[in-house]
Order: C-alpha cells, then sequence, then structure tokens
C-alpha cells in the first residue's frame, strides 16, 4: 500500500449532540466532496467503499466514508436504527467537514437515504446523486403483507440473510420509520443530476425499482444503466469500473 494513503487506516468521530460517536475516513482534494452510503446492515469496510475512497485519493478528489450508529466502527445498538436517525447522522457530517458540494452516492438502503439527505440538503448544496441498486420503499414492496402485521404488532422479523451467516432483521421502529417516508408514489424535489446502476439479476431489488425511481425524480438529467448479468452486490471488477466511470462523469461535470 501507498505509505502515504492514510485515510482508510484511520477512523474518525464526530460526536453527535445526543453523544452518539459517528465513526467516519475522510480523504481531502478537489470537491464536490463524494459521501458513500453503505446499505442496511453494510459499513464503510465494503469492497464499494474501499474502492471509491482508493479511487478518490489517487485522483486527487475529497471522499467521506462513514458507518451509521451500530454499523461497522460506530457505537449503539443496531436495534436503534431508523431512516430518519441515520439521516441525521450523515446531514451532521456533512455539514461538519464538507464545506462546499457534495455528490451523494448510495447503496441498496443506501440510495433510499441519498434521497432523504438530498431532500434536506440546503439547495444546490446537492452536486449529484450516484445509486447502486438503490432500495427506496424496500419497507413496503420488500415485505409481505404477514410480515408487515407482524412488525406493525411489534415483531422483530428475521431473514434468511445469502451474504453472511447470522439472520436478517428488520426492527419494527426501522420499518414504522421507513413507511413514514415512502418516497416512489410521489414526485421526489430533487433536480440534480442522478446515475442509477442496477443488476437484472439482482434478487433484492427488482431492477424496475430504478425505473420506477428515475420516473419520480423530478430532475429532468436521470440515467439508468442496467447491467444485464448483474447482482445485488455489483461488486465484480467490470461493476467498480462502471460505478468509477459514472462517479468520473459527475463529479467533473460538477466541478
Amino acid at each position: 500500500m501507498d505509505p502515504t494513503f492514510r485515510g482508510m487506516t484511520e477512523t474518525c468521530f464526530h460526536e453527535m449532540p445526543d453523544g452518539r460517536r459517528i465513526a467516519y475516513r475522510l480523504t481531502l482534494g478537489e470537491g464536490p466532496m463524494m459521501v458513500f452510503l453503505p446499505g442496511y446492515m453494510s459499513d464503510m469496510a465494503g469492497s464499494k467503499a474501499a474502492a471509491v475512497f482508493d479511487w478518490a485519493h489517487r485522483h486527487g478528489r475529497a471522499c467521506l466514508l462513514l458507518d451509521y450508529s451500530g454499523c461497522g466502527e460506530s457505537p449503539g445498538d443496531f436495534a436503534d436504527g431508523t431512516l430518519l436517525r441515520w439521516k441525521d447522522e450523515v446531514v451532521a457530517l456533512i455539514e461538519a467537514l464538507c464545506p462546499g458540494r457534495v455528490v451523494l452516492i448510495g447503496s441498496s438502503m443506501g440510495g433510499w437515504l441519498m434521497l432523504l439527505v438530498a431532500l434536506a440538503l440546503p439547495e444546490g448544496r446537492c452536486a449529484g446523486l450516484v445509486g447502486i441498486a438503490a432500495a427506496p420503499d424496500f419497507t413496503d414492496w420488500g415485505k409481505t403483507d404477514a410480515e408487515k402485521a407482524r412488525l406493525a404488532a411489534g415483531e422483530v422479523v428475521l431473514e434468511d440473510n445469502p451474504y453472511g451467516p447470522e439472520p436478517t432483521p428488520t426492527h419494527p421502529g426501522f420499518w414504522e420509520n421507513g413507511q413514514a417516508n415512502l418516497l416512489l408514489g410521489h414526485e421526489i424535489a430533487i433536480d440534480a443530476p442522478v446515475r442509477l446502476l442496477q443488476g437484472q439479476q439482482d434478487p433484492d431489488v427488482p431492477w424496475e425499482t430504478a425505473l420506477k425511481l428515475a420516473k419520480a425524480l423530478r430532475s429532468a438529467d436521470v440515467q439508468v444503466q442496467l447491467i444485464k448479468d448483474g447482482d445485488h452486490r455489483l461488486s465484480r471488477e467490470s461493476d467498480i469500473a462502471l460505478l468509477l466511470r459514472t462517479l468520473d462523469e459527475i463529479v467533473s461535470g460538477a466541478a
């Protein structure tokens, strides 16, 4: 590893007003700053986040990685996590660490969060969005009626996890908060350029979701790239290369 590459080995913490400590890694460079938002139960050590950070560092671009509270290196109980709680953490880090414009990159659930963050930021702060298998509203379309009934009754729903040994939990608080922040049923008032990368062999997010999101976004500059043999993770070498080319286009166009 390049001995000057310190960002990925040094974790810093931002303290929220209530004492929550949010882990992050930052590399400085030309803006706008790229902000990577991981998926559900994921963190900044994931392969896509690491690839984006490494690319940013090598090309003198600004980039911020972070772990939501209760995830990765951020202390806390994952069961307390909700979309709005994590959205507030992302906005707080952007306000503290990103003086200029930002490009939001959202993977899976992070794609829902990037929309909520973009809507929360002051007008003009968001220079672009890149969604990777973005999953807005998955608490609705991703749950059966029986699961919704159990969650509404206060039960934790456990599902098989193809990406790890432990089942994936959905906690009632997260589900309820998601249902209160659905986006696809109305216009999403975002005008920045948006790029959506979506695998058509994704078992978790139907590829049609990307088209629904593109239609709902108010921005006229929205492009959807379907990867016919792409899965949910989109972490193959070719997928990462596509992501980095897409980021280069968005960041260069906004500079």
